[in-house]
């Protein structure tokens, strides 16, 4: 099992950057898969980034791919979110999860769920 704790989200002007973290509790973090999702207001929870355990694999949104980088530091129990160029439709809550599967596509079902940290992103 792992607990998980988002960190760093914040208003930014459109083109700036902001770098999530994801910070986990428990001992058996370097087994699981993690992404990131993120519900904008009115909309449906989507997915946005995940990454494999051994943070090899990686997956990426196509509204997001090219801009947004997912690691992890497996030592520091951490999966981070670095996104650049950010835009107002960014704007939304992110949250991190996990599962003991591969996560790569909205209709994943994640086993873990952090409490979401708020991104919004300015014109």
């Amino acid at each position: 099992q792992v607990q998980l704790v988002e960190s760093g989200g914040g208003l930014v002007q459109a083109g700036g950057s902001l770098r999530l973290s994801c910070a986990a509790s428990g001992r058996t973090f370097s087994t699981y898969a993690m992404a990131w999702f993120r519900q904008a207001p009115g909309k449906e929870r989507e997915f946005v980034a995940g990454i494999s355990w051994t943070g090899f694999s990686t997956n990426y949104a196509d509204s997001v791919k090219g801009r947004f980088t997912i690691s992890r530091d497996n030592a520091k129990k951490t999966v981070y979110l670095q996104m650049n160029s950010l835009k107002p439709e960014d704007t939304a809550v992110y949250y991190c999860a996990a599962d003991t599967r591969l996560l790569d596509r909205s209709t994943s079902s994640p086993s873990y769920w952090g409490q979401g940290t708020q991104v919004t992103v300015s014109s």
